[in-house]
């Protein structure tokens, strides 16, 4: 089962950062060992002293984190706008057929609204699909940034967002190429989970992660729950 993670800043991680990506690998070893490969065409994080190195660099904080399980598809600034041209080709290149997938906050907050970043989930989704007939994704909501909390029109526009990816998940979801709403944890505070208000801190990769496993783990079997952190 070849896994691969697509995100924004939240999930690639900027120099010295675990990164969710990171407490996934260690639930994946400890609930499919031997049955998973995580894929990729990147492997580094985001260097604000060069940020355009296009791989990245291999700055993570723990630095035994094996080169195989550092691939991805996640780019600092970069969203479903960004993400849907290259989906299709990605998969294809990695054979991914499990797609765990944070998008959304930096289109919303740059590039679009709601109604044309839902168009460019369907467009990921199909290309995905064209790539893969039976792809599988797990899609987390939008988490509001600190940004929402003094932007009443871009917390609506997050908000509305949400909405919309439910729907176009339930519209999307066949039994051949499942798609997975995951739930955004309730415990989860821009102010003590994040570093900035945006991006996730020790406790947060963790919940993101945990997001993560937990749908895949009710609602298809795979893996196990998320251990305690």
């Amino acid at each position: 089962m070849r896994f691969l993670f697509v995100g924004d800043s939240m999930t690639i991680g900027r120099v010295g950062d675990w990164t969710w990506r990171h407490r996934m690998w260690q639930h994946l070893e400890t609930t499919l060992p031997g049955g998973y490969e995580i894929v990729g065409p990147r492997t580094g994080l985001y260097d604000p002293t060069a940020p355009d190195e296009p791989n990245g660099v291999e700055a993570y904080a723990d630095p035994s984190f094996p080169a195989p399980a550092r691939r991805h598809l996640a780019g600092w600034g970069e969203g479903w706008l960004h993400m849907a041209p290259v989906i299709g080709e990605t998969v294809t290149a990695t054979g991914a057929d499990v797609l765990l997938i944070s998008l959304g906050l930096i289109d919303l907050g740059f590039y679009t609204n709601s109604d044309q970043t839902e168009e460019n989930v369907r467009a990921f989704v199909a290309a995905a699909r064209a790539a893969n007939p039976h792809v599988r994704a797990v899609l987390l909501p939008v988490i509001p940034n600190v940004r929402a909390e003094y932007d009443a029109p871009f917390a609506a526009e997050c908000e509305r967002f949400n909405e919309l990816l439910g729907k176009a998940v339930a519209d999307l979801d066949t039994p051949g190429s499942p798609l997975l709403l995951a739930t955004i944890p309730e415990s989860y505070d821009i102010h003590t989970d994040t570093y900035d208000g945006t991006h996730p801190g020790v406790t947060g990769e963790h919940k993101l992660a945990a997001a993560f496993a937990t749908a895949m783990h009710q609602a298809w079997g795979l893996g196990g729950p998320y251990g305690s952190f």
